[in-house]
């Protein structure tokens, strides 16, 4: 690599989530290894690799961000017995999370790890109930459940290993297709227009909008018969607005296609149409719901939507964005509609959380504020261009806000030395993976 500022920052970045966030790991084999107690299976026990990857500076494992964090290793997996065995055991140990409490989004390490739990400091009402020693925080996030698949797909197509597919992953995958049935209900009964709930309620106490749901915690109301399936929660962890939020809705929409060919290698061909079904639905409703028609850039993405005609137009750089449709699989880079996106989001006429100055510019979110741009979302402007130029200047201003050698999370507009979250890995896998992509 020609840069060696950017060499430099690869050579931190590629290794980080190796180096400083696997707080846990069991490799199922040795004489020590110890048995995960679930209760739900035949003798209430896993075995097998188990592995427990935590965000960073937050002592705890988000699905979407572990599941990133290890993106770039999987293609070495099939060469590194001890990659594989890790990737595994994360596979395993996220099942377990999502068999348990399939709405949450955020875990404590397994007991068996003997790492203690610690308490996100909230004051939060949630239903379903979950066990706090077990789960560090609960929104209820689509994109967690996408990348708990995502984590397996990936792993197979690099290696070819089925190690996973035992009876506990494939009741992981039971419970999130009954999730995804739950959260496509309408907020009023389709035919008699009688009010039902939801399943999934969140309130917590906080002076932060962006931190609870409205309505007593179900969030705005949602027309059925769409396809589309409801989100509580952004991948930033902020609320929706409007609860069909579509990038999360495509990742899973891929996800679920990518699995369901696996699943028929394997015999396993009900469950596969299962997943093909739902995953071809949410597609058909995120072209007939989701893309609306601007009065300037044309046909778009919205960016959420509640199926009676409502919709929120901007982006936020936490993946899965509009920005990232063709990295996650939805689309190509050369579709009308994305393109028209994406030239939408990447300007501030179009995005309200396209966010520049004279130190940094990029897309946000509600997360950190108005003046903090991410440069995971510069990142993924690179990876979903054809231009050298744009790649190039993308790169440069990743490099320039990396000062200490690692990729914050967000940046101030007009002072470069003014971020948050000196280690932050989910933002370092994606550095690497950028790099890799561009190379």
């Amino acid at each position: 690599m020609e840069d060696k500022d950017l060499a430099r920052i690869f050579e931190n970045a590629f290794p980080n989530t190796l180096d400083t966030t696997v707080r846990w790991h069991d490799d199922g084999k040795s004489a020590k290894s110890k048995r995960h107690k679930t209760g739900n299976d035949d003798d209430g026990h896993l075995d097998g690799a188990q592995s427990f990857i935590v965000t960073g500076d937050i002592n705890a494992e988000w699905l979407r961000d572990s599941t990133n964090q290890l993106a770039q290793y999987q293609s070495l997996a099939k060469k590194d017995k001890k990659l594989e065995r890790l990737i595994l055991g994360a596979i395993n140990t996220q099942a377990e999370f999502v068999i348990e409490s399939p709405y949450c989004n955020a875990f404590q390490p397994p007991p068996p790890s003997e790492v203690p739990p610690v308490s996100n400091g909230q004051d939060d009402s949630v239903h379903p109930a979950y066990e706090p020693t077990r789960v560090f925080e609960c929104k209820y996030e689509i994109d967690s459940l996408a990348n708990f698949l995502a984590l397996g797909n990936q792993f197979y197509k690099s290696t070819g290993s089925k190690d996973f597919m035992h009876n506990r992953w494939y009741l992981a995958v039971e419970t999130l297709l009954e999730v995804l049935e739950e959260q496509a209900k309408p907020t009023f009964d389709s035919k008699t227009g009688n009010f039902q709930g939801n399943e999934y309620l969140f309130r917590r106490r906080t002076q932060a909008g962006t931190e609870t749901l409205n309505l007593g915690g179900m969030g705005n109301p949602l027309k059925g018969d769409t396809g589309l399936i409801r989100s509580a929660f952004r991948p930033s962890d902020d609320a929706t607005i409007l609860g069909y939020f579509i990038p999360g809705n495509a990742m899973m929409a891929v996800e679920l296609k990518r699995a369901a060919e696996m699943l028929k290698v394997v015999g396993k061909g009900e469950l596969a149409k299962k997943l093909q079904a739902r995953g071809e639905s949410i597609e058909k409703g995120i072209w007939e719901h989701g893309v609306i028609t601007h009065k300037r850039y044309g046909e778009v993405f919205a960016f959420e939507v509640d199926g009676y005609g409502s919709s929120i137009l901007m982006d936020d750089a936490n993946l899965p964005s509009l920005l990232a449709l063709p990295v996650l699989g939805f689309t190509k880079r050369e579709d009308k509609v994305y393109q028209n996106t994406r030239k939408m989001i990447l300007e501030q006429a179009g995005n309200p959380y396209f966010l520049e100055g004279q130190a940094f510019g990029g897309i946000g979110g509600p997360h950190v504020g108005l003046q903090h741009p991410w440069p995971l979302s510069r990142l993924v402007q690179a990876m979903t261009s054809d231009d050298d130029d744009e790649i190039s200047d993308a790169l440069k201003a990743v490099r320039s806000s990396s000062r200490l050698g690692l990729v914050h999370e967000s940046i101030h507009v007009d002072r470069i030395t003014d971020y948050t979250r000196s280690w932050f890995a989910w933002a370092n896998s994606v550095f690497a993976q950028t790099i890799l992509d561009v190379a």
